[in-house]
C-alpha cells in the first residue's frame, strides 16, 4: 500500500472545535476515495491526515480537489533512526534521477520535539548522505531541482520528494447551505465555486430561457461535482418566462423597458429566496462584479438587493474578468461556459445603468396596478447613462 501525507492550513488555526472540522474534511477525503472508486483508508495522525491506497496516482488529483486541503505529498515511512533515514532519503533521491550536475535541499521538520536530533541536524546528515551517494550538489534555494521533505511525528518519520497544491479553503460542508444562482456564463459557476471553497454547500438553481444556456448550466454541473466530494448537489430548474414574463409585459405596457434588467434580476433573487426557505439555505450567490455591466453598478445592485429577505452573497465582487477567466479555467468550466451563446430575451436596448431608490419604488407601485390605471406616467428620476460592458 501506498501512503499519501495530507496538509490542511486555516483548520489548524482553529480552537475548541478543530476536531469538527477535520471530522468533516476526513469524511469528504473518504467520500472523494468511494465516489471515484478508489480502494483506500483515511486517518488522522497529530495535524495531519493520511491516504492509505493502493493507487496513489489514481488519489493525487482526486485529493487536489477535496476543499480544506493546501496540499499533499506521496511519502514514505523510514526507521525512527539517523541511518534508516539517510537510506531512505538516497533511495528517494535516485528514484527522482538526482546526479552529478543537478542540485538538491532537504527540508526537515521535527514535529515531535523528543526525538534526539534537531531539524537542522537531521538536514545536514540525510544531504550529506545524499551528496555522497549521488554526486548531486546542495541548493538551499526554492531553486533546487529536487526537494526532500522530512516529517519526524511521535507516530513515524515520512519523507516525500513531491509537494502537490490543493484547493485550499474549509472542508465542504462546515458553513451551512446557500443557494447559488447559475446562468450557462463564465461568471455565476466561479463564484458557486468559491463559496464551496469556504465551506458552503451549495443548491444550484437556474432559470431556464433558452435550451443552449439551460445545456451549459447541466455541463457546468457536472464540472462543479467534481469539487463537490461529500455534497450531492441537486440543481432547482425554473422558467424564466414563468417568473418574469407578466412583469416584463408589464414595463413594456409603461415604456420603461429601460428597468429590464434590474427588475428581473430583483425577481429572480425573490424566487432564489424562496427556494432557499424550501431547502434551510442562510443566503444567496451571485456571480456580479462590480463594474462589469450595467446591471452590477453599485446603484444597481442595491436596488437589485431590495427587500429580498436573506443575505446574497457576491464572491466576485472585487474580481476583475480576466481574474475570473483564470479561476474558470482552473476550475474546468471555462471551456463549457464559452461555448455558443443564446442572446437574453429580455435585453433592452439602452439598460439602466444608475436607478434610484424613489423611482424604483414609484416603479414597483405602478407595476402592481392593473393595465390602464390612470395617472401611470413615465418617471424620470434615472440616469440613462450608457452602459460599460453591455446589459447584465
Amino acid at each position: 500500500m501506498g501512503l499519501i501525507l495530507l496538509r490542511y492550513g486555516e483548520l489548524a488555526l482553529k480552537g475548541a472545535n478543530r476536531p469538527v472540522f477535520v471530522r468533516k474534511l476526513r469524511h469528504n477525503v473518504r467520500s472523494a476515495l468511494r465516489v471515484e472508486g478508489i480502494p483506500g483508508t483515511v486517518e488522522s495522525r497529530g495535524s495531519r491526515l493520511f491516504v492509505s491506497t493502493s493507487a496513489v496516482e489514481r488519489a493525487i488529483p482526486v485529493l487536489q480537489r477535496v476543499f480544506g486541503l493546501v496540499s499533499l505529498s506521496p511519502a514514505t515511512e523510514a526507521p525512527r533512526d539517523l541511518a534508516g533515514m539517510e537510506a531512505e532519503a538516497v533511495a528517494l533521491a535516485r528514484s527522482a534521477g538526482l546526479q552529478p550536475g543537478r542540485s538538491f535541499r532537504i527540508e526537515p521538520r521535527r514535529a515531535d520535539k523528543s526525538f534526539p536530533y534537531t531539524s537542522p541536524e537531521i538536514g545536514q546528515a540525510l544531504g550529506a548522505a545524499v551528496k555522497d551517494a549521488t554526486g548531486a550538489r546542495v541548493d538551499l534555494s526554492p531553486a533546487a531541482d529536487v526537494t526532500i521533505g522530512v516529517e519526524v511525528t511521535a507516530q513515524a518519520v515520512l519523507l516525500f520528494g513531491q509537494v502537490y497544491p490543493g484547493p485550499g479553503g474549509m472542508p465542504l460542508g462546515v458553513a451551512g447551505r446557500v443557494v447559488a444562482l447559475m446562468s450557462g456564463g463564465i461568471d455565476s459557476p466561479v463564484a458557486a465555486w468559491m463559496m464551496m471553497k469556504r465551506g458552503c454547500n451549495i443548491v444550484p438553481l437556474h432559470f431556464r430561457h433558452n435550451a443552449v444556456e439551460a445545456a451549459k448550466f447541466e455541463a457546468n454541473l457536472q464540472v462543479l461535482s467534481r469539487w463537490s466530494y461529500g455534497w450531492r448537489l441537486r440543481p432547482t430548474v425554473l422558467d424564466q418566462a414563468e417568473v418574469f414574463g407578466r412583469t416584463f409585459r408589464r414595463l413594456q405596457e409603461l415604456h420603461e423597458e429601460r428597468w429590464t434588467c434590474l427588475l428581473c434580476k430583483r425577481t429572480l433573487m425573490l424566487h432564489a429566496a424562496e427556494v432557499a426557505q424550501r431547502y434551510h439555505a442562510l443566503a444567496i450567490v451571485s456571480g456580479e462584479s462590480l463594474g462589469q455591466v450595467a446591471s452590477q453598478t453599485l446603484h444597481n445592485l442595491g436596488l437589485i438587493s431590495y427587500g429580498v429577505p436573506i443575505p446574497i452573497l457576491r464572491p466576485l465582487i472585487g474580481l476583475d474578468k480576466a481574474e475570473i477567466v483564470a479561476l474558470a479555467r482552473e476550475i474546468g468550466t471555462f471551456e463549457v461556459s464559452t461555448r455558443e451563446a443564446a442572446p437574453c430575451a429580455y435585453l433592452p436596448r439602452r439598460p439602466l445603468t444608475r436607478g434610484h431608490l424613489e423611482a424604483f419604488q414609484r416603479l414597483l407601485a405602478r407595476l402592481e396596478q392593473a393595465p390602464g390605471t390612470p395617472g401611470a406616467m413615465p418617471d424620470s428620476n434615472a440616469s440613462d447613462a450608457p452602459a460599460t460592458g453591455g446589459a447584465g
